[in-house]
């Protein structure tokens, strides 16, 4: 049984899966799996990890699992080309590359994921009218001078691997499985299809206090808690669909990167003087990444996806409000949601240690396109649109989460008519010149 199918398992049958997974690792790695654990994790999207003992030690493992996995190009998994170039990397002690079986096998670690830790820390602060616990503010600090520590290292070596690209050097690497292969239908490249056209295209949402159809929400004028944007829905797919194209993003050039460093995949070690990251699960590394969507789904992931909204909907269900309106030509959107201090933190660290001294380096070797600020929206808004269905359903996300989710894609993908919203201050803030 291949990745996928045991993904599939897990919801229906968990003891058939582990028993799968424990055929698969068997036949892939020829050790005995036992008491195999599958966590139930917030984060693995698009994943399956878990646990498991063998008479060698205790091991955890992951695999990414995409649809239309025998349509992948590039390679999987290089975590030795981050490790060449110096960046922290867990290596796996076994690996399997193969499409529909991609698994990698580690050593069990005591080191919490960073995910995790920031988590805790905006549950902390959330936590109205009640003191922190103690050491939150010495955590907040560690954690966001380990991610400062972190970019600076990513930055030696983007500013060392820079190289200009052709066409085809990009179109092999496999970071476009997670963005404009997720716009289209495999092989042909059908537009609009993939996950744009299995999740939005035709379908109903629930939000509060009206339920509309696709063709009237992709097509409205959005307003955002009173701001009008330039941009409609249709208008921010269509120009992720073009702006993101493997050919058109050549001319930025290419670097080694991980390409999909959201936080669960990054350990927070504090075992040292002080706490490092380190990245793992590296499903999407390569040494022609396009040099403006490198550290894209990092930035909108740890940053903009949290607190709460996109990977633990039913809590933000209770703890935030969201209304929506629509009058014929204009969907408004109202939210109470906000980044916390930690994420504004971080995003601060991300933009002064990597993207604004990085886009000064594309500029000083001519690599830097007039229009890196649309690529770059239309790049942040295709993280959430195309990572989870935003669309409200029976189970975790409801009217309210489908609320914030569609106004942190909209605010990602388009400027404001008048006045400036949090992302517009943040390509500012980025802006070389």
């Amino acid at each position: 049984m291949r990745t996928a199918e045991i993904r599939q398992l897990v919801r229906s049958d968990e003891p058939g899966a582990k028993a799968a997974l424990a055929t698969l690792l068997r036949d892939r790695f020829q050790i005995e799996a036992r008491a195999i654990k599958l966590n139930n994790d917030q984060y693995s999207l698009n994943s399956l990890n878990g646990f498991f003992e063998t008479d060698a030690g205790a091991f955890f493992f992951k695999f990414h699992q995409e649809e239309g996995e025998e349509e992948m190009r590039g390679e999987y998994y290089r975590a030795d080309l981050l490790q060449q170039e110096g960046l922290p990397v867990d290596m796996p002690v076994m690996a399997s590359t193969d499409p529909g079986e991609q698994i990698l096998i580690y050593r069990r670690r005591n080191d919490r994921r960073f995910s995790d830790v920031l988590f805790d820390l905006d549950a902390n602060a959330h936590q109205k009218g009640k003191p922190p616990p103690e050491g939150t503010t010495s955590l907040h600090l560690q954690a966001v001078r380990a991610e400062q520590k972190l970019n600076e290292q990513l930055l030696t070596v983007a500013r060392k691997t820079l190289h200009p690209v052709g066409a085809n050097e990009v179109a092999g690497e496999a970071i476009h499985r997670l963005f404009h292969e997720r716009l289209v239908d495999l092989p042909a490249g059908a537009y609009p299809g993939g996950r744009y056209k299995a999740f939005y295209v035709d379908q109903n949402f629930d939000l509060p206090g009206i339920t509309l159809g696709w063709r009237e929400l992709s097509s409205a004028t959005l307003v955002l808690n009173g701001q009008q944007m330039q941009r409609t829905f249709t208008d921010i797919f269509d120009l992720a669909f073009e702006l993101l194209h493997p050919n058109a993003l050549a001319n930025a050039g290419g670097i080694v990167a991980h390409g999909d460093a959201h936080n669960a995949n990054v350990w927070f070690e504090s075992t040292g003087s002080e706490p490092r990251l380190v990245y793992f699960d590296p499903a999407f590394a390569g040494e022609h990444v396009p040099s403006l969507i490198a550290e894209v789904k990092a930035t909108f992931h740890n940053v903009f996806a949290h607190p709460l909204w996109l990977y633990n909907p039913e809590r933000a269900e209770l703890c935030y409000q969201a209304h929506a309106r629509f009058d014929g030509d204009t969907v408004s959107l109202e939210t109470d949601w906000r980044l916390s201090p930690l994420r504004q933190d971080l995003l601060r660290a991300k933009a002064d240690a990597y993207w604004r001294p990085f886009l000064s380096h594309l500029r000083a070797e001519g690599l830097l396109p007039d229009n890196w600020k649309q690529i770059m929206r239309t790049s942040l808004a295709m993280c959430p649109a195309l990572v989870a269905n935003l669309r409200a359903d029976n189970s975790r996300r409801g009217p309210v989460a489908s609320a914030i989710g569609l106004y942190v894609t909209a605010l990602m993908g388009s400027e404001a008519l008048d006045g400036s919203t949090v992302v517009d201050d943040f390509l500012t803030m980025i802006d070389p010149d």
